[in-house]
């Protein structure tokens, strides 16, 4: 699963009804020269339902080629900025773009099927590259070439109601750390009556099993071996999550009794004010804000419980394996000017972001360390027009976390674990041995066939 393919959170609009078609020609390999320019494509750009969106990226190419007149830039908009139906029909026929979006989860595939260019002799002159955070880095690294850029990271936390909180008699400023404070909080907030609901998971449309993985990772487990083969859901780490559900939904009976719940449903709790917590990653809050109607005072974000792990997220760009050394070096430095810059380009210019409204002072995306973090949380903070504060018990913990990628074949893998997580949380008796068990054997299926 992903946060959205955008800086900005996208819209209710763009997030459920876009489909913007066509696998028009893209891709322009050769050397892309054209009346002495180079030139390149790239995807991703907004569509025109992301107004503001599509505005600051369609600014930052104008500013890049008037800063560089030898270089045409030929920015195709989409969403989802990756189709996974259409991703590798795209590669195969010649028809991706110069600079493609990718998830983290493609970049080994991509590789693997030898449609990425080898980015390993230019990166040195990518001024934003160094201070990148080293596991982000890593992703985009195969037998140590370097294959693609990170452009935005996530990384799953727990997103609170502190109005809650103070109501039901729990300190807002000290969010649960462990799963056992997590069950002790959502009983005392569903006891708060009135359908309020303590503590909300999806279980449906593979969403229930994203997040079990985030669960598992949060206890220190995994859901595939290292070296890809075999599941190992269950576990004592798996057991745990399912228990904890089962527990929470029957026992405790602080999880409500409607079911079978995906990102929507918990959104809208959570932004009527009768939810208490659930798991997400940061770019939720301002949806929670803008579309659900919360308060972004109300609204804060803590480290994933248990303090083992969280799952990590994210997405960068490759390019097409026919662009030339030209376009390679074009395409990277428009890269660094949009998006890898502390303070400027389409991810960080704080200054415009708040001029127009946008949210500006979440903990995410944090793509460096040393000092180009601390200049891009330096400017951060200067524009917030968000609580910050809110925020902080994230931002101390989360750097503390053992971060891991979602696992391959993801969403087969999701599909399997949306069963076990719904029937916990469905059917009172639900074996969860029994559950896991043929989870694992399934799973077990999925990653024989390669």
């Amino acid at each position: 699963m992903t946060s959205s393919g955008f800086r900005r959170t996208c819209t209710a609009v763009t997030a459920t009804a876009i489909a913007i078609g066509g696998l028009a020609a893209c891709g322009s390999g050769g050397d892309g020269g054209s009346g002495g320019k180079t030139k390149i494509s790239i995807n991703c750009m907004p569509p025109k339902s992301a107004k503001l969106d599509r505005k600051f990226f369609q600014e930052d190419v104008r500013t890049f080629e008037k800063g560089n007149p030898d270089i045409d830039v030929d920015p195709h908009d989409a969403f989802p900025c990756q189709d996974p139906k259409t991703f590798d029909a795209k590669l195969a026929g010649g028809q991706m773009e110069d600079v493609f979006y990718t998830y983290f989860t493609d970049a080994k595939h991509v590789v693997d099927i030898n449609q990425a260019a080898d980015l390993t002799p230019y990166v040195k002159d990518l001024k934003g590259y160094k201070d990148i955070k080293q596991e982000l880095k890593d992703i985009y690294t195969v037998d140590g070439k370097v294959y693609g850029i990170p452009r935005t990271n996530y990384s799953m936390g727990l997103i609170y109601n502190k109005a809650l909180f103070k109501e039901a008699g729990l300190d807002p400023d000290k969010p649960p750390a462990t799963w056992d404070e997590v069950r002790t909080a959502a009983k005392k907030i569903a006891a708060l009556g009135k359908g309020t609901v303590g503590y909300a998971d999806y279980s449906a449309q593979n969403q229930g099993g994203w997040h079990f993985t985030a669960e598992v990772y949060s206890q220190g487990g995994d859901v595939v071996s290292k070296d890809g083969k075999k599941a190992t859901v269950n576990t004592p780490e798996g057991k745990a999550v399912l228990q904890t559900l089962k527990d929470m939904r029957w026992k405790d009976r602080s999880m409500g009794s409607k079911q079978l719940l995906i990102l929507n449903d918990v959104q809208q709790m959570m932004g009527s004010g009768k939810l208490g917590m659930y798991l997400a990653a940061p770019d939720n809050i301002p949806i929670l804000v803008q579309e659900k109607g919360g308060d972004y005072k109300d609204l804060a974000l803590a480290p994933m419980p248990g303090g083992e792990g969280t799952l990590l997220g994210g997405d960068g760009y490759m390019f097409n394996k026919k662009a030339s050394p030209e376009q390679i070096k074009a395409g990277l430095k428009l890269l660094d000017e949009m998006f890898l810059t502390p303070g400027k380009g389409f991810n960080f210019d704080y200054a415009r972001d708040k001029k127009n409204d946008a949210p500006v002072g979440l903990p995410e995306p944090r793509l460096w360390t040393g000092t180009s973090d601390a200049e891009d949380q330096k400017v951060k903070e200067k524009y917030a027009n968000v609580p910050v504060e809110n925020y902080k018990a994230f931002l101390d913990g989360n750097e503390n976390l053992d971060q891991k990628i979602e696992p391959p074949k993801a969403q087969q893998i999701y599909s399997v674990l949306d069963g076990a997580v719904s029937a916990v949380l469905t059917k009172q008796d639900a074996d969860i041995d029994k559950l896991l068990k043929e989870a694992s054997g399934k799973i077990d299926g999925i990653l024989a066939r390669g």
